[in-house]
């Protein structure tokens, strides 16, 4: 077996990147790194824009992946995959788990997202979702790669405190030599504008734009803006429409999004699912069928089976209607409990 290769310093060149200083050891504990290397951390999550910033100089522009945000956590003895929840994913996803040991360093935490490319190099949701054996499945992916698109640890040293930029330099030089399953999310060049159009043009989800003099603060903070050329969020199946002549017996979806601690229907969703997707569905909302509707709802209830609000699942969209039901929706696949989805909520 080869040694394994020296893990890559903090400093980057000639010149120490800026942020703040680093801890001393504990004199007690002489054989600990610098910084505690988390357990988990709480991943900073992109704020919802309606178009891009302006102020181009301030902020660098990435791909919006349509995949499950994960972080890989690289320690002395082991390698551990968490989803944005905090769950342990490593034997779901064992090539990148492989791929992260393979990085050289003693000790890192890489905030990404897990993806399945299709045959033009988009990211495919439902791909992934289905590499994985669908919602609750139990079969680990082969297929999926890890775009790392910042660094929380590195080398014993927690870098959280430093700048954006500085923080993608030392993860661009971690992952300077490729590896198929664990990739570096790449600045798309030009202003925030121009990186939108042309995600828009080659069919993708959209863009993450960011502040490069950013340090990383968990939650919904600002630092991180989404800007989407087509909607996508997720909704809870609160029962389906039944139907003699859909594939599967399922004509439609009902969707519910969260509006302060109630649930509040939004429409259906028809379209988007195969005639497998459609059977997995209805064996999955006939378990948790209930008389009692889960939600206010005036429409004609003939044919409805309703359901406990308990499956998340991924919609894509065009608009809202005047009287707040999703237009043109399209389904796109479950999220599974584990990775902690965000249900969409409506405005109070």
């Amino acid at each position: 077996m080869s040694p394994r290769p020296r893990s890559r310093s903090l400093l980057a060149g000639d010149q120490p990147l800026r942020g703040r200083a680093r801890k001393p050891r504990d004199p007690a504990q002489p054989g600990l790194a610098f910084d505690a290397m988390p357990d988990r951390v709480e991943p900073c999550l992109a704020l919802l824009k309606s178009k891009p910033p302006s102020d181009s100089g301030r902020y660098l522009s990435e791909i919006k992946f349509d995949g499950y945000r994960l972080a890989i956590h690289i320690e002395p003895r082991r390698v551990r995959v968490l989803t944005r929840g905090g769950h342990d994913w490593t034997e779901r996803f064992p090539a990148i788990a492989a791929a992260a040991k393979d990085l050289g360093v003693a000790t890192a935490i890489l905030d990404g997202e897990a993806v399945v490319l299709d045959q033009d190099g988009r990211s495919d949701f439902g791909a992934l979702q289905q590499s994985l054996g669908g919602r609750g499945g139990k079969r680990s992916s082969s297929e999926a790669q890890f775009f790392a698109f910042d660094l929380l640890y590195f080398d014993g040293h927690d870098v959280r405190g430093m700048e954006l930029s500085s923080r993608r330099h030392l993860l661009e030089s971690l992952l300077a030599n490729v590896h198929e399953n664990i990739r570096f999310s790449e600045e798309i060049e030009g202003s925030a504008q121009s990186a939108f159009d042309a995600a828009c043009e080659h069919g993708l989800e959209g863009i993450i734009v960011k502040d490069r003099n950013s340090s990383y603060r968990s939650g919904r903070t600002g630092d991180w803006l989404k800007i989407k050329c087509i909607q996508s969020e997720s909704f809870v199946v609160v029962g389906y429409e039944q139907s003699t002549s859909a594939r599967g017996g399922t004509g439609s979806l009902l969707l519910a999004a969260r509006k302060g601690h109630d649930l509040v229907y939004v429409g259906s969703v028809g379209t988007g699912f195969k005639e497998r997707d459609a059977q997995q569905l209805r064996n999955l909302l006939d378990k948790l069928a209930t008389k009692k509707p889960p939600i206010d709802y005036e429409g004609r209830s003939k044919n409805i089976v309703w359901a406990q609000p308990t499956i998340i699942a991924e919609i894509e969209y065009r608009a809202w209607t005047g009287d707040g039901k999703l237009r043109h929706a399209s389904y796109k696949g479950l999220r599974d409990v584990q990775d902690n989805a965000a249900i969409y909520e409506l405005d109070d």
